[in-house]
């Protein structure tokens, strides 16, 4: 059973505008003495390795400043890997005990080309919090502000483990060619990964990731299914669009691939994440079962049936096992 409360699930389905992946950097720090600022970005569960050291002392998973003798506090700037929405913050101090920072506060600001300096305006989001240590801590931001930098204050001292920023990036829409076929399931295109029946080894938010998968466990993979039926994952588009072909991409899963792959889609107006599954099994077909091979890329066009423009995508995987990526190329949509 999850310990997620629903606000923070519905948060962490959001796209981490601060992953590696996505071209997030961690641009500046006032101190790295333990450990350097961009390894608070990683996207991996921070790790506790019992007596490993290095020349600056104990080897920590996350960003680690040394102790502050002087007034003042430390931050670290962070670019965002694309402009965005911010609605949500996860300041995370797993396995930091007895040197966390008792507080935190976020600032943001946007800036059109380059980073920071010293005439940016930065916007406060998160006000003071206080902090636990070995804690996950996520807070929501009700902010419309478009944003490409985040400036994460901790008070005065200590180390954080991981560190995202959950949001929507920017897609200017109105100003890209109708005619032009792209990834409409790109993340970095808006597009998210919303609901799935299982996710035992893999989770769904790795299906549109940039780039093919580096190894197994980057992807989507449930458990062996032991009763009828197959496995799903719910998908949104970026923006409308009309699909003209699809790729599945089954990197490195050789000996738990899924024996065949199915398409459902939709144009969905309104609802919640539960009335969407139960909607969902009765999509109309946008690509019919078709066989999947090991650790390969599977492109689909002809044998994409033409629905018009739809929003919502749901990829039935036969009986189970797991994908790497799922591409949906197609036109926007603008009626």
């Amino acid at each position: 059973m999850s310990s997620e409360t629903p606000s923070e699930h519905a948060l962490r389905r959001l796209t981490n505008l601060a992953h590696p992946r996505l071209g997030a950097k961690a641009v500046f720090a006032t101190d790295e003495w333990f450990a350097p600022c961009e390894r608070m970005l990683s996207a991996d569960a921070p790790v506790f390795i019992d007596g490993k050291f290095d020349d600056h002392g104990k080897w920590m998973d996350g960003w680690e400043t040394r102790r502050k003798r002087s007034e003042g506090h430390d931050h670290a700037v962070v670019r965002l890997g694309r402009p965005g929405v911010i609605r949500g913050l996860e300041i995370d101090t797993t396995h930091f005990t007895g040197n966390y920072p008792p507080a935190a506060s976020v600032d943001a600001c946007y800036c059109a080309g380059g980073d920071p300096d010293t005439t940016a305006q930065w916007r406060q989001i998160l006000a003071s919090v206080s902090l636990k240590g070995d804690s996950q801590h996520v807070h929501t931001v009700s902010d419309d502000g478009l944003y490409s930098h985040v400036r994460l204050n901790i008070y005065p001292d200590g180390g954080i483990a991981r560190f995202r920023v959950y949001g929507a990036p920017q897609c200017d829409w109105d100003m890209r060619d109708p005619s032009e076929v792209i990834d409409l399931l790109a993340l970095e295109r808006g597009g998210r990964a919303i609901i799935c029946n299982d996710e035992h080894y893999g989770t769904i938010r790795n299906l549109n990731m940039p780039g093919r998968g580096i190894n197994m466990g980057d992807g989507w993979e449930t458990r062996r299914r032991r009763e009828p039926g197959n496995d799903w994952a719910i998908l949104a588009l970026g923006h409308p669009g009309r699909i003209t072909a699809i790729e599945v991409d089954t990197a490195h899963f050789k000996g738990n691939y899924p024996d065949r792959c199915a398409i459902q889609a939709a144009y969905v107006r309104g609802g919640t994440v539960d009335s969407l599954v139960t909607q969902s099994m009765f999509w109309r077909e946008l690509l019919p079962p078709q066989k999947l091979e090991m650790d390969a890329i599977h492109r689909f066009a002809s044998e994409v049936v033409d629905m018009g423009a739809i929003t919502h995508v749901r990829l039935n995987i036969i009986p189970d096992g797991g994908v790497s990526r799922l591409r949906a190329y197609g036109t926007i949509d603008r009626s």
